[in-house]
């Protein structure tokens, strides 16, 4: 059995389902997802639940199986870091880099970090792409916009901003992409496109409608709330190329997106505060700016 502790918002948890499905895949074990932090997590909820996974939510017996630790210890617990242990059955995330040693794993174990990097998992992409559909029917709204997106040169556009401004622990942490950054991306998308029509997804409309001015066509999407993620990024990998934000729900939108004629740009700073090695979390064929 492979059970993988899920949190955070949308996008961290595909990442961390990826990577569970791809190690079950591999062992020929059956996926869990742990949803108890959920339980006391009021910032986000989870939603892997309105796509079509293939996974079932672990019991608390299945849970408590891989988590019963000994009590904490001031000396032990600098000596397990001092060498890198790990709990028996239990693999945690030992930093923001690619581990090959997660490919290794052959028995049952739960999985604890964010798994940021798509050396886990590509070589399930088509597998995701499809657990990673809306398992409900869509909408007119969501319809019509789809069948705009599809007759124009699509290039989706996200501006993450939300608790990266209003929440001032995460607006340290990960900080907000520059105007110029948005500039330079539709300049760049721009130049290897014929016609290019922008989609601009965003959860601060009012800002971007006051803030970014752009020489091309340009349509907001706003034909989904703040509760309907999953469409917006249905929509978002419908495009024909992509601007991302430093948002896992935007690089899974355009990751999505199976066309290898595909242009990607993301920025080349994603997190505001230094210390995080972000080179394995972008493809190598996208581009950074």
């Amino acid at each position: 059995m492979i059970v993988v502790k899920l949190i955070g918002g949308l996008g961290n948890q595909m990442f961390q389902y990826a990577v569970g499905r791809a190690l079950a895949e591999r062992c020929g074990r059956p996926l869990k997802l742990d949803v108890s932090g959920f339980e006391d997590y009021s910032l986000r909820r989870y939603e892997l639940g309105e796509l079509r996974i293939r996974a079932d939510i672990a019991s608390v017996d299945e849970i408590t199986r891989f988590r019963e630790v000994p009590p904490p210890h001031p000396i032990i617990d600098r000596l397990k870091k001092a060498i890198r242990w790990q709990q028996a059955g239990i693999f945690r995330e030992r930093a923001f880099t690619f581990d090959p040693d997660v490919l290794n794993i052959k028995s049952s174990v739960y999985l604890d970090g964010y798994w940021q990097s798509e050396k886990y998992f590509s070589g399930i992409a088509d597998v995701l792409r499809n657990d990673f559909t809306p398992s409900a029917a869509m909408n007119d709204e969501n319809h019509t916009m789809l069948e705009r997106i599809m007759a124009s040169e699509s290039i989706s556009l996200h501006v993450r901003r939300g608790d990266y401004v209003t929440n001032p622990h995460t607006a340290k942490y990960h900080g907000v992409c520059s105007l110029d950054y948005y500039r330079d991306a539709v300049e760049y998308i721009a130049s290897h496109t014929r016609n290019p029509h922008f989609y601009v997804f965003s959860d601060d409309t009012g800002w971007v409608a006051d803030n970014l001015k752009i020489d091309h066509p340009m349509t907001l999407v706003n034909v989904n709330g703040p509760d309907q993620g999953i469409w917006d990024m249905n929509l978002m990998k419908s495009c024909q190329h992509h601007i991302i934000a430093n948002s896992s729900f935007s690089w899974w939108g355009a990751w999505l997106n199976p066309s290898s004629a595909k242009q990607v740009v993301a920025p080349r700073r994603w997190f505001n505060e230094g210390g995080l090695d972000t080179r394995d979390l972008i493809p190598e064929s996208w581009v950074r700016l």
